[in-house]
């Protein structure tokens, strides 16, 4: 490949500032590649010059697989030294009282009208049902399935419902089509998510038939529980084994039942501890669980420790006494791991304060809820804390210019906020949590902030914006969507 040191190209991905064209073969300096098909952003750490190419080999039966090559900045435009990631915070801190403007009068209108622009523009065909949860119209079909859950849209509730139930039904059909049962037991890209929310709805519609997407979800164990399944890695959120357990966590919340039997959970559950204990081992870590995705050892949400120990933690029951040891000295590990309030991307990286990535994905947002749900375990203060130093953080620099999404947008951020409100009955977390919905109307951001090439999506756009919105109605019960810490 080629690298056209010419002018940026606009992008879908989602850390680099500018990207090119590529053709041919060149030594040149990379900070690394984003895959539209498999959802994550492939760091090239290495500042010296190196030999350009494909970093990995795209899965078995993938129908589209496109990677953006991008430049570092020590070879393409660079930003100004200030922080060019999100707006500057305008509001005053929280000074006993909410904002009256933001009343139920206020909100639900607003969310009708944006459920009512997804609508109109989410595909209804099988040709454009891939994406999964994470950015396919299945995440359109989980947003409405959460307005419906709602008691202030009981008018919309049916409608939305059997909106929701063509969609995923249209999903369901993909998914079964998929020719690589490996992405069939993904949660947020594949069909184990999709079989998880098509149940969900057809259980709130009141349909038997919920029962036939939850024997196919629960006939992906077998999938994910050899411990390579996936050569790119087998642990992480998105495809992999922590993923059909949050998956299985969801359906145990919203339906009331445990899918999977204690002993298929204690299967996936090893299948992750023996996995992060081989690779600890083979890289010869200072510490007992380590995993990485596509060759980077990820510490974040989307692909990183975090989530993975925060699934094991929901799972803790399962494990031996000497399995949970492991577990918790991997999560004080992580805890150990913070600059500043944050989290490198990777394992070993140093944050660049000017240009730190404050993310649910990558960064202090996401890594709040593995604390979370410590701290809900054991009630051990400093779990508590580190959350604490989490908000602080998102409250100076949670006002991203990504967009009002969940995954690196504002209603992520946000999500932050509504999490601490619940840890700690705290009113300035729904205050924090008002004014940053109050900012996705401003005009400030409406002019910029990056325009959104996903608009439907659950993770990157107006889907799950609208599920923030919503769970800003009912505090009490608000949830970062299918990532839940109160189970």
């Amino acid at each position: 490949m080629l690298v056209d040191r010419g002018q940026p190209s606009k992008s879908r991905d989602s850390e680099a500032p500018c990207c090119f064209q590529t053709s041919g073969v060149q030594s040149c300096t990379l900070a690394g590649c984003w895959s539209y098909r498999h959802r994550f952003w492939h760091p090239i750490s290495c500042r010296t010059s190196i030999q350009v190419t494909f970093p990995w080999k795209p899965g078995a039966g993938s129908r589209r697989c496109v990677v953006v090559v991008v430049a570092s900045e020590l070879c393409c435009w660079r930003p100004s030294v200030m922080d060019t990631r999100c707006f500057a915070n305008p509001f005053c801190d929280y000074k006993g009282s909410l904002l009256p403007a933001q009343s139920i009068q206020t909100v639900v209108p607003i969310v009708l009208a944006s459920v009512d622009k997804v609508l109109k523009k989410v595909p209804v065909d099988i040709s454009d049902c891939d994406g999964g949860l994470y950015d396919g119209p299945a995440g359109v079909a989980y947003m409405l399935y959460h307005v419906s859950e709602c008691p202030l849209f009981s008018d919309q509730r049916d409608l939305y419902l059997k909106t929701a139930k063509h969609i995923i039904d249209l999903s369901a059909e993909c998914a079964d089509a998929e020719p690589d049962k490996n992405m069939r037991a993904a949660f947020l890209l594949g069909g184990a998510g999709i079989y998880a929310v098509a149940a969900m709805i057809y259980k709130s519609l009141g349909l038997a038939d919920f029962v036939k997407p939850l024997s196919r979800f629960r006939s992906l164990w077998e999938v994910c529980a050899p411990i390579r399944f996936l050569e790119c890695g087998s642990d992480e959120l998105f495809v992999g084994r922590a993923g059909y357990l949050c998956a299985a966590l969801v359906l145990k919340q919203k339906l009331g039942i445990e899918i999977l039997s204690k002993e298929q959970i204690k299967s996936i559950c090893q299948a992750i501890i023996e996995s992060g204990r081989q690779y600890a081992r083979r890289k010869r870590k200072p510490f007992p669980l380590m995993y990485s995705y596509y060759g980077t050892e990820y510490l974040g949400a989307a692909h990183g420790l975090s989530s993975v120990l925060q699934m094991l933690l929901s799972y803790q029951d399962v494990l031996s006494g000497m399995e949970r040891d492991l577990v918790w000295q991997s999560v004080d590990f992580l805890m150990n791991q913070e600059q500043n309030c944050n989290w490198p991307v990777e394992l070993g990286a140093i944050i660049e304060r000017e240009n730190e990535l404050v993310h649910w994905c990558h960064g202090a947002p996401g890594v709040a809820f593995l604390f979370a749900k410590a701290y809900l375990i054991n009630k051990k203060p400093q779990y508590l804390d580190t959350c604490i130093r989490c908000g602080e953080l998102v409250w100076q620099k949670g006002l991203l210019k990504k967009g009002p999404g969940i995954c690196h947008g504002v209603a992520g951020s946000a999500y932050v906020f509504l999490l601490l409100y619940r840890l700690t009955g705290n009113s300035k977390y729904i205050y924090r949590a008002q004014r940053f919905a109050e900012f996705l109307f401003t005009e400030e951001f409406k002019t910029g902030s990056r325009s959104l090439t996903s608009f439907c999506s659950l993770f990157e756009g107006l889907s799950g914006t609208i599920c923030f919105l919503v769970d800003l109605l009912q505090p009490d019960q608000a949830e970062f969507p299918l990532f839940s810490v109160f189970v």
